[in-house]
């Protein structure tokens, strides 16, 4: 069925378009709402916050842009409204974590994909956050900081802190592999 015919089939209450666009992008959505998520049971729960949210406001998608990409920025905003409403606050432990070791260039090829998501979904939430939204969603520090209501130079911050950190557990995770 043609995306056009799944959306107005949704916005008519088709229980049966409603299953099968929710299949053919939950897939996807999921490892977007697993970046923000500390657990998968959480990103889960956003999934499916952000699926009603996308089922109730389909109407509003003006067809300008892709309906992925649409989905996307909800998926984005449920997780980031999510995290503020228990209260998130940007950690700034004053841990200052730094390993001066480079990470080898084959970090990349000997690390799968499950493992880079591991790896992020370590991070303390502040610095998960700002990374997924700057590095991966390519949101501005301006964005982010409006988004998240902090300074700009504070998402600047979390990121560098958050660069570091990966760094880090990259090159653990290489050791632990030698």
């Amino acid at each position: 069925m043609q995306e056009l015919d799944l959306i107005e089939g949704c916005i008519r209450k088709d229980a049966r378009c409603q299953r099968l666009l929710y299949e053919r992008f939950a897939p996807k959505m999921l490892s977007v709402c697993i970046r923000y998520a500390r657990e998968r049971s959480e990103a889960e729960d956003i999934l499916q916050d952000a699926f009603v949210k996308v089922f109730n406001n389909l109407e509003k998608f003006e067809h300008r842009g892709s309906f992925e990409g649409w989905i996307r920025r909800i998926m984005v905003n449920t997780a980031l409204k999510y995290y503020r409403k228990l209260r998130f606050q940007m950690e700034q432990s004053g841990l200052d974590y730094s390993n001066d070791e480079p990470v080898m260039p084959t970090a990349e090829t000997e690390l799968s994909a499950q493992d880079l998501i591991s790896i992020i979904s370590g991070l303390p939430d502040g610095y998960r956050v700002v990374f997924n939204m700057y590095a991966i969603e390519g949101f501005s520090h301006r964005e982010i900081a409006e988004a998240l209501d902090i300074k700009e130079s504070t998402s600047r911050s979390q990121l560098v802190k958050a660069r570091k950190m990966l760094q880090g557990l990259v090159t653990e995770r290489q050791k632990v592999r030698l």
